[in-house]
This record gives C-alpha cells, sequence and structure tokens, in this order.
C-alpha cells in the first residue's frame, strides 16, 4: 500500500508540473501569439538569425513543440524556407534549455524560500486575474504558471520516496551504473523511452533532477538520461508528424538528425565533455560534482548544476558546430522524406491542420489560415469545371466534368466540417480577444465556402436537368450566362486574394466592386427575360432553366461577399447600392 501511495502522490506531483508548464505556455502564446508569428514571418535564411530567433520565441512561449509547429506552419506557407526552418530549431533547442535553470536556481532545495517564492507569484498573479484588461490576465496566468512550476518541483521532491528504505533498488540502480560505457547508453535509451511515455522532455529533466539532488544516480548516468530525452523529444515530434505534411514531417526529422549527430559526438568524446561540464561546476558552485554522497566537500547542488551546464553545452555547441552543415542536414531530409507525385487531387486531405499532437492554441490559427486558403484554392477549381459541362461534346464527356463536380462538392463539405472543428478546438483551448474574432471570422468564411461548393453543384445539376429535358439555349442566351460566368470568376478571385493576404488589408472595396457588377448585370438579365417571356421568344423550358441559372450565379456571389465582409470584419459603407431578389 505504500508504494500505491507513492506513486499516486508522483502522479499528482508531476500533474501539478506539467499543468503549469502548459499554463505558461498558454498564457505567453496568448500575450505574444501574434508577434511570434510576426517574427517568424520575417525570418530569411541566415542561419545565425534563425537560431536567435529560435531561442527568442521558445524562451518567450516556453515550448520547443509550439515553436516547432509555428515554423512547419510557415515553411507550408512559402514564407519560410527548410534551411531557415532548421535554423528556428536549433535555437528552440537552446531556448528550452530555460526550463531547466528555472528548477536549477529556484526550484530545488529545502529551505523556506522555497515555497515562499511560489506563494509570493501565485498571490501577484491572483491580483493580476482579478483585472478585466486581457494583457494583465496573460502575465498573471504566465506569473502563476511559474509559482506552479515551482510548486511542482517541491512537490515532485517530497513525492520521491526515501530510497534507503529500499536497499533492493538501491543495489538494481547501483549495478545498473556500473557497466561502464554500456550503462551510458542503457540510461539514453531509458530517457529517450521515458520521454516519449511521459511526452514532455521538460518534465523528464525536472525529474533527472531531483534524482541527482537526492544523490540516486551520478553525473555520467544523469547526462546520458539527458541525451536520451533529447533523442525522446524527437520521437514525439516524429508521432506526431505522421499525420502532418511533406514540410511538417521535414521539419521532424531535421530535428530529429539534429539531435542523433548531437548525441553521437557526444558519446564519442563523453569523459573529455564531462571533464569540461566538471571543471565549470566547480567554478560556479565551489563543489566537484563527481564527489560521492556524504564526503567532504559534498554538495547537493552540484549534479543539477552540472547538468543544467551540460543541457545548455550540449544544444549550444551542437548548434555551433552543426549550423554549418545545414545544407547537408536538408539533403538528408530530403532524402528520408522524399516527395512523391500529386496523385489525389481530387481526393479529400488536409494539408496545412497538424495533428493534435502539436495543438499550440493560439498559434494553431496560422495553420487554420493557410488550410482555408487551399479550401479556397479547391473552390475555385471546381468553379471552373463549370464551362466544361456546357462545352461537353458527348455524352461520356459530360459526365466525366459532371463526376468531379460532385466529387469536389463532397470534399468542400468534409473540409468544412474538419476545419471548423479545428478552428472550434482553438477556440475552446483559450485564445486572446483578438484571435477568439480571427477565429468566428474563419468559421464564417468556410461556412460560405462550402456554400459556395454547393451553388456550384446546383448549377452543375441545373445543367444536367437541362442536357437530360432536351432543352437549348440560343447564342445569345449562352454569351449572357458567359459573361455572369466571368463575372463571377472575377470576384471569386478577389475573394481568393483576401484570403491569402493579411486579414487587415483586405479589399473590400474591390470586392464589392466585383460583387455590384454581379447583382446589376443579373437586374438587368431578369429585365430582358421577361421582357422575352412576354413576346414569346422562346418557351417556359428555357425561360425557367436560363432564370434558374443566373439567379444560381447570382447567389454564389453573395456568398463570395460574405467571405470578404468576414475576412475584413465589417461591411463597406461607401454607397454600395442593396441587394434586391426576385
Amino acid at each position: 500500500m505504500n508504494v500505491f501511495f507513492i506513486i499516486i502522490n508522483f502522479i499528482g506531483a508531476l500533474a501539478v508540473f506539467l499543468f503549469a508548464m502548459k499554463l505558461m505556455s498558454d498564457s505567453l502564446q496568448q500575450l505574444a501569439g501574434n508577434q511570434m508569428r510576426s517574427i517568424l514571418g520575417r525570418i530569411t535564411s541566415n542561419p545565425l538569425r534563425g537560431i536567435l530567433t529560435g531561442v527568442g520565441v521558445t524562451v518567450a512561449v516556453q515550448s520547443s513543440s509550439a515553436t516547432t509547429v509555428m515554423v512547419v506552419s510557415f515553411v507550408n506557407a512559402g514564407l519560410l524556407t527548410l534551411a531557415g526552418a532548421v535554423a528556428v530549431i536549433m535555437g528552440a533547442n537552446i531556448g528550452t534549455t530555460i526550463t531547466a535553470w528555472i528548477i536549477t536556481l529556484f526550484g530545488l532545495g529545502e529551505s523556506d524560500s522555497m515555497f515562499s517564492l511560489p506563494m509570493l507569484l501565485g498571490t501577484i498573479s491572483l491580483l493580476f486575474l482579478f483585472s478585466k484588461r486581457e494583457k494583465l490576465q496573460s502575465t498573471g496566468g504566465f506569473v502563476m504558471g511559474l509559482a506552479l512550476l515551482l510548486i511542482g518541483m517541491n512537490l515532485l521532491q517530497s513525492a520521491m520516496p526515501n530510497l534507503e528504505e529500499y536497499p533492493r533498488f538501491l543495489e538494481v540502480l547501483g549495478s545498473m551504473s556500473d557497466w561502464g560505457f554500456l550503462s551510458v547508453l542503457l540510461f539514453v535509451v531509458i530517457g529517450a523511452l521515458l520521454t516519449c511515455l511521459v511526452q514532455a522532455s521538460a518534465a523528464m529533466m525536472a525529474i533527472t533532477l531531483v534524482m541527482c539532488y537526492k544523490g540516486w544516480i551520478g553525473l555520467d548516468m544523469a547526462v546520458a538520461l539527458v541525451m536520451g530525452q533529447n533523442i525522446g523529444t524527437t520521437i514525439t515530434a516524429n508521432l506526431a508528424a505522421m499525420v502532418a505534411n511533406n514540410a511538417g514531417k521535414k521539419a521532424a526529422r531535421a530535428h530529429l538528425v539534429f539531435n542523433v549527430v548531437g548525441v553521437i559526438f557526444t558519446l564519442i568524446l563523453f569523459r573529455p565533455v564531462l571533464n569540461i561540464i566538471a571543471l565549470i561546476t566547480v567554478g560556479v558552485v565551489g563543489s566537484d560534482p563527481y564527489t560521492a554522497v556524504g564526503a567532504v566537500g559534498y554538495s547537493p547542488e552540484a549534479i543539477p548544476m552540472a547538468l543544467s551546464i551540460f543541457h545548455t553545452f550540449f544544444n549550444v555547441v551542437n548548434t555551433i558546430i552543426l549550423a554549418w552543415f545545414i545544407p547537408q542536414i536538408i539533403k538528408i531530409v530530403n532524402w528520408m522524406v522524399p516527395v512523391k507525385p500529386d496523385d489525389a487531387e481530387d481526393e479529400f486531405r488536409l494539408i496545412y491542420i497538424p495533428g493534435n499532437w502539436m495543438k499550440t492554441t493560439e498559434l494553431d490559427i496560422q495553420s487554420a489560415k493557410q488550410e482555408i486558403e487551399h479550401f479556397s484554392e479547391r473552390v475555385l477549381r471546381m468553379y471552373k469545371f463549370l464551362p466544361g459541362l456546357r462545352t461537353a461534346q458527348s455524352e461520356d464527356e459530360f459526365n466525366t466534368v459532371m463526376k468531379r463536380i460532385e466529387k469536389y462538392e463532397e470534399i468542400t463539405d468534409r473540409m468544412e466540417t474538419e476545419i471548423a472543428k479545428y478552428l472550434t478546438n482553438i477556440a475552446a483551448g483559450g485564445v486572446s480577444a483578438e484571435g477568439s474574432q480571427r477565429v468566428s471570422a474563419m468559421l464564417r468564411v468556410v461556412d460560405n465556402l462550402e456554400s459556395i461548393g454547393d451553388a456550384v453543384y446546383q448549377i452543375a445539376v441545373t445543367r444536367r436537368n437541362k442536357r437530360e429535358d432536351a432543352v437549348h439555349f440560343s447564342d445569345e442566351l449562352n454569351a449572357n450566362l458567359q459573361h455572369m460566368t466571368d463575372l463571377v470568376q472575377d470576384s471569386l478571385d478577389v475573394m481568393d486574394s483576401n484570403l491569402r493576404g493579411d486579414y487587415e488589408n483586405a479589399d473590400l472595396a474591390r470586392a464589392y466592386e466585383a460583387e455590384n457588377a454581379i447583382n446589376h448585370y443579373r437586374d438587368e438579365l431578369r429585365e430582358r427575360h421577361l421582357n422575352a417571356l412576354k413576346h414569346n421568344e422562346y418557351n417556359y423550358a428555357i425561360g425557367t432553366a436560363y432564370s434558374s441559372l443566373y439567379a444560381l450565379y447570382e447567389k454564389l456571389g453573395d456568398y463570395v461577399i460574405n467571405i470578404s465582409e468576414a475576412v475584413k470584419g465589417e461591411k463597406w459603407e461607401s454607397g454600395q447600392p442593396a441587394d434586391s431578389d426576385m
């Protein structure tokens, strides 16, 4: 039963630590998510700038995974080259070491100050959270997360049992550490596996620091665990990338290659590297991390300090060396993720939305935007199938085009469902007021994009019914419908341009100009149509099919202008005429 309570206490303490990390990350993403995206969007392929940006962004959002998601997002959008992405990922590895330093400097030890600091920070957080100002709330959330992080470390230390009461466990742990270099390799594997299990390298780093502080493992085995954690965290990213696109897979593989190469070099130079770390530690804390527990000069802070120094040393030196080999890393990554020919152009697939394991709330909005751009591209391609129905020379040719339109209509339905579900999950994860407005606008956009797909399908069905009923239009009626088709195409092009740019800079005036042209021409066609019916210029069947078609085109234009209004977040007030339906 005692073991049961130890396990429960440990799981509870770990949960507090992980919740603290999530609270810090989410709060900073709400506070600076847009700025982080803007910074990454301006990165060139300059390796030094990319590395420094990766460090800064990861320190800011407290999550190398969040940085990786943004990097993948910008690679997909063509705003960041793969070389730039590799540089940012290298910097993210350096930035993520800040967690170990927070724990080492503030979260270890047994003095009263260890608990009083979180209590003070927690009180400040509560004061901030009472504020109605969003930035202060986000700041308060971050400070509270930091407080909970330190409390979580205290709980982890308390949850660790006194191994003197379990001599058999100490014997097993000691025997595992006595196999020389084989022990080092074993602990590398253990570190990688446990990181995959816990799904958080920061949590594993915290556990390793506590084990060092309590004297359970020496510096050699602790360093081996940290190297394993560096590999383990990349395995997690690669599992997530299984449902990502090629760019996501390449970014994940680059992370893996970077860390595996670093671990291999460190293992080759294992003893010299540890000697350097020991010398630095002696200079910092005045105690040798190799001093045995209880011996003269032993300090429980020595190994955790040495471990934090190694963690930073490993990532900094690894980056300095491999930054010169980014082209070679890209070649390896391209070999690992070959580009396959796109044989499924007419199949449903999401390109930019990552898998569930890569969600980062506020920062996911960029991925959603890119997926919406892809949705728009699909809709425009679907619309361009319509002229093929009129010009089809045979029944087989007509049916082929019709089947493609039907297939695309199914695709638009599924894309609307999946993107809307993804956006809803982002909103549920907690976003800023600005982010919430953007999500609402995107939900309106995807709804109207799906409606455009429905309208195109209805036009196609009307064309099919007309063909089945042997209804034939004159050259004049065909020319009129072709002109309406061109006007709607112009409005779709404006819509697509607005979706691909910054939403704040959407050209609503140009969108309304295209919409008004459609409305005016629809009114003109309706007046001429009524005139033609009065003079019996064509029969009822022709008139019904004809009026249905130009009305459907105009309705499609309404969905198009709805999208530009949603993107801009306002209606244009420059005297556009009110639309009048039949």
